[in-house]
């Protein structure tokens, strides 16, 4: 299956590495020049990867409504970053507050681990790339993702599409030539399909 992941910020490296692990040919489109220009100013440039509080502790400090999150937190959890860090030579310590970083206090280090696994997995990462539009075909019966076209008007296929373009950091991306605010539903992207 060919997956194209749209945005190349932690969500999008880590959604295209998971897909690559689970034998799909992936290709990870980011409109800036590089991967993680967010990423490697967290943390006031030292990268707070994640927390040490055990996973209960965990969803119960997480903002909202935490328990929505549970079951991608067992799919995934804090142990699995820091071992995935130390497997690509990057130790972590821990600070107050439970916060883990890397030993470097370098948020470049966090980003060279992403971008090793990438590679490892033969993720395809292309780069200035802003997508317009999710390709969406209708019949009768269902829609499908057939690809994507980025603002050059290069059209790419896949079978399916993971967004992931940013947090309440940055709350609007662009988006099928619209502001669309992150963090909808998939409800919130057939709305804005092309008919």
């Amino acid at each position: 299956m060919k997956v194209v992941v749209i945005g190349g910020g932690p969500a999008g490296m880590m959604a295209a590495i998971s897909a690559a692990k689970n034998g799909n040919k992936v290709i990870l489109l980011e409109k800036n020049k590089s991967l993680g220009r967010k990423l490697l100013i967290t943390g006031k440039g030292r990268c707070n990867i994640t927390s040490s509080l055990e996973m209960s502790e965990f969803i119960q400090n997480t903002p909202g409504n935490g328990r929505f999150l549970y079951s991608s937190f067992e799919q995934f959890t804090n142990q699995d970053i820091i071992n995935m860090l130390k497997e690509n030579g990057l130790e972590v310590k821990r600070e107050r507050g439970n916060r883990i970083f890397p030993i470097t206090d370098k948020a470049e280090s966090v980003l060279n681990c992403f971008e090793k696994e990438l590679r490892r997995h033969q993720v395809e990462v292309k780069m200035n790339r802003q997508v317009t539009e999710i390709c969406i075909v209708r019949d009768e019966k269902a829609q499908r993702v057939v690809g994507v076209r980025c603002i050059s008007n290069e059209k790419i296929t896949a079978d399916k599409v993971i967004l992931a373009t940013g947090g309440k950091s940055y709350p609007r991306n662009w988006l099928y030539g619209r502001w669309l605010s992150t963090g909808g539903s998939a409800r919130t992207y057939r709305y804005y399909a092309k008919s």
